[in-house]
């Protein structure tokens, strides 16, 4: 029983962080594909390839972790900045002089702008908390290191799909099973993202499978030029 508090924490935390989840999967395979190829495509040393994949991984995964970590804390900052400036009545009259434009820029009519606004002027508690839910700072700040964690696992073990075979496999042949488990891989996060949006799940895999696509001809385009330069 003692497991059940935890596998809840954990199903919220992976909840709260599926945004975070796909997009560190999909850097991580969409970065790490094109290196992986660009190097193979020069070189028949299985080894080669897995040390220029790994090392690319490694320091993609710890980028996007320090990049993760970085946008959840000024964000959580800016709110608290927000939230600070709206206990100055100063701040407050001054945004409060806006309200209806800002009500009618989040979609409601011009009568339902003034008359929400007319109904919170004179409560100054209920105007800094709609002011306050209209900037997001009424939503539960995400915890920065939480998303910075899985990021990294989520970057990395993604990176890893592309490499593993090159670790298994003759060159020749690991190359055509990077190419299948990537592009799997990539339909999966694509559908993934198709449902965390709410977008056509059509569209979102053919884009997230192009992007795939261009990463490794990008990567076999620069190492086949370079290779080709005189020195």
């Amino acid at each position: 029983m003692a497991d059940a508090p935890r596998l809840q924490r954990l199903i919220g935390s992976l909840t709260r962080s599926a945004g975070t989840i796909v997009f560190g999967m999909e850097d991580g395979t969409v970065s790490i594909f094109g290196l992986v190829f660009g190097v193979a495509a020069t070189t028949s040393s299985s080894k080669v390839v897995l040390i220029a994949g790994a090392s690319g991984a490694a320091a993609a995964a710890v980028s996007m972790m320090a990049g993760a970590y970085l946008d959840v804390e000024t964000t959580r900052d800016a709110l608290a900045a927000k939230r600070l400036s709206l206990q100055s009545d100063l701040a407050l009259d001054q945004e409060a002089a806006s309200l209806p434009t800002q009500l009618a820029a989040a979609g409601l009519t011009p009568e339902q702008s003034v008359a929400l606004s007319n109904a919170v002027q004179h409560d100054r508690q209920a105007l800094r908390g709609l002011l306050l839910a209209m900037q997001g700072a009424a939503e539960p700040s995400q915890n920065p290191w939480e998303q910075a964690l899985w990021m990294l696992l989520a970057d990395f073990l993604a990176a890893a799909v592309p490499i593993l075979p090159f670790a298994l496999l003759p060159i020749t042949q690991a190359r055509v099973v990077s190419v299948s488990v990537t592009v799997a891989l990539l339909l999966v996060l694509g559908i993934g993202r198709a449902r965390i949006a709410k977008r056509s799940t059509t569209r979102t895999v053919v884009e997230t499978l192009s992007i795939g696509v261009a990463a490794p001809l990008a990567g076999v385009g620069v190492s086949v030029l370079i290779d080709n330069i005189p020195y």
